[in-house]
């Protein structure tokens, strides 16, 4: 998930960011994977894109997405959690950009599981604040998969492993190593996974662009970025306890509370296309 672990699929923590995570998520993909999806010419489709969601959760990233497609969609919801998906089936969108129908069917399952069989047809494969979660075996399982497919990726908000505090304290830089070494427990990638990714991808012949979506947090967003802080601070300590001084929480909370805190919270977005050709376009290769 993004820079901030409170539990990690608690309901009530997804529907806090899910604002933050619409408005964080990179243009530069969407337009590239409109005109990839939509082919030369830009000509009528004949089946209705067939997409897959990894990890789905509660389904924020399927209401970001499937209303910014054009075209008839049809969606596999994957995830380990019952509820969860069954939120996301609920709530996904039932029309595309231009008013064409979107469906959706639910599958109970882990992501790692995944192989290029299951995604047989699929046109793209797609998940949010997902690869940072992963082992490096899970993530080139999924690179697999979509490869040996021949699917197109699009994966949101995966940790960058930044943090910008302001006003800027003395204890934020050792908070945001000992952070980025929790993320990286139990062999996740952790702030490296979407560069790991495009260069997995890129191994596989496939063409990626990696851009920025950052949650940029002000006083308007108090909830969320009081929920961020001590998920954020108490992983932390967890993984470090001298990493800052008594009282830094409580400090940061009060300045929260009383609209003194701003929070850019940097994560990174991939998109990647198979094919030859050139990278998408604003596209650093990574091949």
């Amino acid at each position: 998930m993004s820079e901030n672990p409170p539990p990690a699929f608690d309901p009530g923590w997804l529907a806090l960011r899910e604002g933050a995570d619409s408005e964080a998520r990179a243009t530069a993909t969407l337009e590239a994977l409109r005109a990839f999806l939509e082919g030369p010419g830009g000509a009528p489709r004949a089946r209705p894109v067939r997409i897959a969601d990894l990890g789905c959760g509660s389904g924020s990233q399927g209401r970001w997405l499937a209303p910014r497609l054009s075209g008839a969609q049809h969606w596999t919801l994957y995830d380990v959690d019952p509820g969860l998906l069954s939120l996301a089936g609920a709530y996904l969108p039932t029309t595309s950009a231009d008013g064409a129908r979107v469906n959706a069917r639910m599958c109970l399952r882990d992501v790692g599981t995944i192989t290029a069989q299951d995604l047989s047809g699929v046109d793209l494969v797609t998940g949010s604040a997902l690869l940072d979660l992963l082992t490096h075996a899970e993530l080139e399982a999924i690179v697999r998969a979509v490869t040996g497919a021949g699917c197109a990726a699009l994966f949101t908000l995966s940790v960058a492993g930044r943090v910008e505090l302001f006003p800027g304290d003395r204890d934020d830089p050792a908070l945001t190593e000992a952070f980025n070494a929790h993320q990286r427990r139990g062999g996740r990638w952790g702030p490296e996974a979407a560069r790991a990714a495009a260069g997995s991808f890129g191994e596989h012949g496939y063409r990626t662009l990696v851009s920025r979506s950052p949650w940029r947090l002000g006083p308007e967003s108090v909830p969320l970025v009081r929920a961020w802080l001590r998920g954020w601070v108490e992983a932390a300590l967890e993984q470090d306890p001298d990493a800052a001084v008594g009282g830094y929480l409580e400090r940061r909370l009060g300045e929260c509370e009383r609209g003194e805190l701003g929070v850019i919270v940097h994560h990174d977005d991939l998109l990647a296309l198979p094919g030859e050709g050139p990278p998408p376009e604003e596209a650093v290769p990574h091949r």
